[in-house]
């Protein structure tokens, strides 16, 4: 019985593989990415932590942002760091989840600027002010390929080279024999899926992306989620990396308790690692989500080094830890085998994190984020996010919105013009509820419409600490 138990795992990669084979629409690599990336997963060999062995990082190992040296003020000095430089963007993601199609990057932030026309605009101030070239690099997935293709077409007066590439494509499994989803007659889109951004090393190898970059004299790649507007380049920590020699850099940020889930920086056997709450033994979870303990997280601000990348992939090195993703597709189960770009720092040598200011973590992630970014709390300079002075708090405030105001459409339907927030600490929003124009939100506001009354908040409305269930709480 014990060999035939054994042996399952071996019969199981044989007929994936086989099935793979056959494949014709993706490529000789991505068929040998996916059988790698499914072969470890049924090994089993996955590290279990030992949580005993867990330490704190030193300010060696999680460097404060303010003990970095100043950038030179010298312009060709400026030049040429930043001409050692790329900037990635992962564009893989849609933006279904706010009601949009499309690629998410293309929805719009602020001042009818999309996601993409800022990061356009931040590097085509920064090429025109130092005189340098840093590249604009999209990582598309083949959802978002085909759209973005046409989009950057629109940039192409600017002085940025813009390059695109996809990150690998793979076969959904089927969970009950583990065979290719395509193989069995699904070979639309739902039968594939992208295996999350730890691809984006071999993708860019795989792409010639990388072999480019390196004869064009890069150095390092600034790796950012395309709807974080805090991810802009910052020359004081490219230039502390290139005189330290470090390989790879994670910007981590100390964690509030809307971050408790967030990946966190640890020193585990002599080298930095990356520590996800998936991989918390059950009773260690609330200690993981502690605060004290664990201060910082993963903001997926990634700085790596060209020829590393080069190195560890052609040696097949960056094993990831595997991120099992079950879903169903027409009502049958499938798994997503994922990794994670931030969970490769263990595998570079001299890798560090940075402990940045909380400004380079501005994620939207929900209208509840676009109301943020799109109100008096911030500006737009130069294609840049800046946070108003004027706010007091270090802290964001915590806004909460309702069903009714989860698309894009439905949010901007519901706002003549997006409230003053500066004073505001919270803001509770349920039910059928719309805001008219000049209105302003201060301490701690909760509006709840009952079932099927529709609640107006009046034009030049002050609302401060209150709790508003009807017209007459106004």
């Amino acid at each position: 019985m014990a060999a035939a138990a054994v042996a399952a795992p071996d019969t199981k990669i044989e007929q994936f593989r086989d099935a793979v084979a056959k494949l014709d629409e993706i490529s000789e690599n991505e068929k040998a990415g996916c059988i790698s990336l499914v072969s470890r997963y049924l090994s089993g060999e996955a590290e279990q932590i030992e949580w005993s062995k867990i330490q704190t990082p030193t300010d060696e190992v999680v460097v404060p942002y303010d003990t970095l040296a100043p950038a030179p003020q010298d312009l060709d000095a400026m030049k040429s760091l930043l001409d050692k430089l790329v900037v990635l963007k992962l564009n893989g993601g849609l933006g279904t989840t706010m009601g949009c199609t499309g690629p998410k990057s293309v929805i719009e932030v602020r001042n009818g600027f999309t996601f993409l026309d800022l990061i356009v605009i931040q590097i085509e101030s920064l090429n025109k002010k130092y005189g340098c070239d840093v590249p604009l690099l999209l990582m598309n997935s083949f959802n978002t390929h085909d759209d973005t293709q046409k989009i950057v077409e629109k940039y192409s007066n600017s002085n940025i080279s813009i390059h695109t590439f996809n990150q690998s494509q793979y076969p959904r499994i089927v969970t009950e024999d583990f065979l290719p989803l395509p193989s069995k007659g699904q070979t639309g889109k739902d039968g594939w899926y992208p295996p999350g951004h730890g691809d984006v090393f071999p993708s860019l190898n795989n792409s010639g992306k990388l072999d480019t970059l390196l004869s064009q004299g890069k150095e390092y790649v600034f790796v950012a989620n395309s709807d974080n507007l805090g991810a802009i380049v910052d020359i004081k920590i490219l230039n502390h990396l290139i005189s330290n020699q470090n390989e790879y850099c994670m910007e981590v940020t100390p964690k509030t308790l809307a971050d408790v889930k967030g990946g966190t920086l640890i020193s585990y056997e002599g080298r930095v690692q990356l520590l996800e709450i998936a991989q918390v033994p059950d009773e260690h979870v609330n200690e993981f989500k502690s605060i004290e303990k664990f201060k910082i997280f993963n903001t997926n601000n990634l700085w790596v080094n060209l020829k590393a990348i080069k190195r560890l992939v052609e040696a097949e090195a960056l094993k990831m830890e595997i991120i099992p993703n079950p879903k169903e597709v027409d009502g049958v189960k499938v798994l997503q085998l994922e990794t994670a770009a931030g969970a490769a720092i263990r595998f570079f040598e001299k890798a560090i994190g940075i402990n940045v200011p909380r400004s380079r973590f501005l994620p939207v992630k929900a209208t509840s984020d676009l109301l943020l970014v799109q109100s008096d709390l911030y500006t737009l300079v130069d294609g840049y996010v800046i946070r108003n002075p004027a706010r007091v708090k270090p802290s964001n405030p915590s806004i909460e919105l309702g069903p009714e105001f989860k698309k894009v459409a439905s949010f901007l339907a519901r706002f003549k013009s997006i409230p003053s927030i500066v004073e505001l600490d919270s803001l509770k929003v349920s039910g059928d509820v719309s805001f008219g124009s000049g209105i302003v939100l201060k301490g701690n506001v909760t509006i709840a419409a009952k079932s099927g009354v529709k609640l107006e908040i009046p034009d030049g409305a002050v609302l401060e600490n209150k709790d508003i269930n009807g017209p007459e709480d106004i």
